[in-house]
This record gives C-alpha cells, sequence and structure tokens, in this order.
C-alpha cells in the first residue's frame, strides 16, 4: 500500500485511539476525585497529574529513534497494555504514592501508543493528505475526551467518593483493552521495510534547529498543557463552586464535543484563513476564554466558554504534527514527533505542578489564569510566524534543499 491509498487502516487506528483516550480521559478526573477522597490537597493533585507525564518524558526520543528504523505497529499494544494496567492499578491502589506511580505508568502506555500511531500516519499519508489525516486522527483523541468524562461523571458520586472513583478507574482499564480489536494489519509492511536504515541519525540538536520545529513545540506545549489542566483542575473548582462530578463531566465532554468539531472543518478553515493566521486567532480566543474560566460565572456561561474553548484548541494539535513531521529530515520524522511530545510532556510535568502551587497560593481559578498567559503567548509566537499560504498545509520557501515529497511549511 503506498502512501494515500486505501485508508482503512486509519479508520481503525481512529477507533483504536478513541477507546485509549477515552479510558485516559476517564481515568484523570477519576484520579483527582480519588485523591482528593485519600486526602490530597489542591498541590498533591497537582504532584499527581505530573508524574502521569514524567516517566514519558525519558523514553520519547529512545522511542521516536526506535521507530524511525523499525515498525510502528509494536508500540500500540504495548501502550494499551501499559494504559490498561495503569488504569486498573491506580483505582485498586491505597496510598497517593501508589496512585502517582501508576498515573506515571498511564502516561507511560499512553506515550507508546502516540508515538506509534503518529509515526504511522506519517508514514502511511501522503504530504498533501497529512493535514487532514492528522486532523482525522486527532478526532479518535476528541471522541475519547467527550466519552470519557461523561463515564467518569456517571460512575464517581455518592458518599463513598473513594469507592466510586477506584470502580471508575477500573472501568477506564477495561475500555482501553477494548482497542486490541482494531489494531489487526494495521501497518503496512512494505513501507515500514522501505524506511531509513539502522545508520542513518540525525542529532537531535539538528531537528530542533528545522524551522518549524521549535515554535510547533510551543504551540502544541501550550494547547495540551491547557487540555490537561482542565481536565485536573475542573473538578476541583467543581468541589469548590458546589457543581455535581455529573455535570463537570458533560462540561468536560462538551469542550471535547465543540474541538471534534473543528477538526471535521479544519480542511476549509485553513482554506480560508491559511496555517499562522488560524492558529494565532485561536490561541488567543484559548486565552481569554481560559481566563474566563477563573470567574465565577453561572454554569450555563462556564458550558458555553468551554465549547469555544473546546473549538479553538482543536486546531493546534494536528496542525502543530503536520509542522513537525514536514520540517524533520525524512530519517528523523518519528524523532520529530517524538521531540514534539516531549515537549507536550515537559509541559505536563511543569504546568500540573505549578498550577497546583499557583492554586495553594492564589486559589483554584489561578491556574486558568497562567493557562491564559501561556496561550497568550503561543499566540504571538503564531503571528509573527512568516509564510504565505500554499492550500491547505501552508508552504513557504525556506533555506536549504528541499527533500522531494515534502513541502516546507510556515514556522508554527
Amino acid at each position: 500500500m503506498a502512501p494515500g491509498g486505501n485508508r482503512g487502516w486509519l479508520l481503525r487506528l481512529v477507533i483504536a485511539f478513541s477507546f485509549v483516550q477515552g479510558a485516559v480521559s476517564m481515568a484523570r478526573p477519576a484520579v483527582s476525585y480519588r485523591a482528593l477522597a485519600l486526602g490530597a490537597d489542591e498541590r498533591a493533585v497537582g504532584v499527581i497529574a505530573g508524574v502521569y507525564a514524567l516517566l514519558p518524558l525519558f523514553a520519547a526520543v529512545p522511542l521516536g529513534r526506535r521507530t524511525d528504523h523499525g515498525r510502528c505497529a509494536p508500540l500500540l499494544p504495548t501502550g494499551v497494555v501499559l494504559v490498561a494496567g495503569g488504569c486498573a492499578l491506580s483505582g485498586l491502589a491505597g496510598s497517593l504514592w501508589a496512585m502517582a506511580l501508576w498515573s506515571g505508568v498511564m502516561g507511560l502506555g499512553h506515550l507508546c501508543f502516540v508515538i506509534g500511531a503518529q509515526s504511522l500516519v506519517a508514514r502511511q499519508s501522503a504530504a498533501h493528505e497529512q493535514d487532514r489525516n492528522f486532523g482525522h486522527f486527532t478526532i479518535g483523541a476528541s471522541l475519547g475526551q467527550l466519552v470519557g468524562p461523561i463515564a467518569a461523571g456517571a460512575l464517581i458520586g455518592g458518599p463513598d467518593m473513594a469507592h466510586s472513583s477506584a470502580l471508575a478507574l477500573v472501568a477506564a482499564g477495561a475500555g482501553a483493552a477494548v482497542a486490541f480489536t482494531s489494531l489487526w494489519r494495521i501497518e503496512d509492511r512494505t513501507a515500514a521495510g522501505s524506511g531509513p536504515r539502522q545508520g542513518a541519525r540525525v542529532p537531535v540538536a539538528g531537528i530542533l534547529r528545522a524551522r518549524g520545529v521549535p515554535a510547533g513545540m510551543l504551540i502544541s506545549l501550550s494547547v495540551l498543557s491547557a487540555t490537561d489542566i482542565l481536565t485536573a483542575y475542573l473538578p476541583v473548582v467543581g468541589e469548590h463552586r458546589g457543581i455535581a462530578p455529573s455535570v463537570i463531566g458533560v462540561l468536560l465532554s462538551l469542550r471535547a464535543g465543540a474541538t471534534i468539531a473543528c477538526r471535521l472543518v479544519l480542511t476549509p478553515l485553513l482554506r480560508l484563513l491559511g496555517r499562522p493566521a488560524l492558529l494565532t486567532v485561536t490561541c488567543l480566543l484559548a486565552a481569554l476564554l481560559c481566563a474566563g474560566v477563573a470567574l465565577p460565572v453561572p454554569v450555563w456561561a462556564l458550558g458555553a466558554m468551554l465549547a469555544v474553548l473546546g473549538f479553538c484548541l482543536g486546531v493546534g494539535q494536528p496542525l502543530s504534527m503536520t509542522t513537525v513531521v514536514q520540517a524533520a529530515p525524512d530519517e528523523a520524522r518519528s524523532t520529530a514527533l517524538a521531540l514534539r511530545l516531549t515537549g507536550n510532556r515537559l509541559g505536563q510535568v511543569a504546568a500540573p505542578a505549578t498550577a497546583g502551587l499557583v492554586a495553594g497560593l492564589a486559589g483554584v481559578a489561578a491556574p486558568f489564569v497562567m493557562l491564559g498567559a501561556l496561550l497568550l503567548l503561543s499566540s504571538g509566537v503564531a503571528l509573527r510566524s512568516p509564510g504565505r499560504a500554499g492550500g491547505p498545509t501552508g508552504r513557504v520557501t525556506g533555506k536549504g534543499p528541499r527533500r522531494p515529497g515534502l513541502r516546507r511549511t510556515s514556522d508554527l
């Protein structure tokens, strides 16, 4: 199967990713509620949320190197096993330290799955299809983020919060295991065998110097940090404002539904505005809306803000994937994607820990103001990105030779 051929593999990948991401999205608020039930304060919740990204922080680049010179598919079932085990064992853990450990295992599994899946999309998509295919791939994440919080909200509650949150975590582990059913024959072995030879290795510094990679990493980090802190800290805000867990689950799913809507119309939006303008506008609006979450608004207004916020946050991830893939050398695409994920995980370690500190000092709404400042910075980076629109992906001329079949992208 040549790149750009039959896309049945992409549909199966989206289905599998939906179950994996749904399990993680169900487990993250459940971990927060269970930690609160076990006596954690806001700072401890932030630390546990940060540990989720700590183990992946050290594993991303080695996994990317391995995938550049081999097959992508083996990482997918490995990731499913780790996510399912991390979710279930978090529910069985009886201490905050154990919860933090299994949260880290869950994060490592998610990283394995995402590196394998993103590399698969990059390898099996033609260059002109990458914006579309990455957009469709991230719909799987949004579907999981839509269903997961609703399922968590339906199970969590009542007088015994520790028991109900543990039940939600075990159920999340079972949901992740369903992803195995969609992973059969998902990778074209011919395409995998045509990759770079084992000896071809591009230094990490060289990848980071590629035009488009650093700014794309910053935007991706900002968007993911916003999504992550919303998932981890909206339950804490709900506890302080008297909003039931079931309502918090609906609000988080509303945001995810708006993100799905954004990704369904991503290609026409790119044709209309171009990549730099689209990223600038959406990051700026997201910054204002994140800061608005800190205000003591009614639930209906909070829902409206989260819906628009979800639409804005839907832009950054798929476009940053395409940017990094097209900016990186052919023989280091998976490593470049892994570096992007490393930046994301740095944000997931630093942002929740910082959010926990800020919440402890200035109140539980303060982390959302911090997110607004980070997204405002990303909006400025996108605004200063040089480039001319070149169809759905956007294209600029840059220094250095152009690689066959690859287009230079704007410096996102």
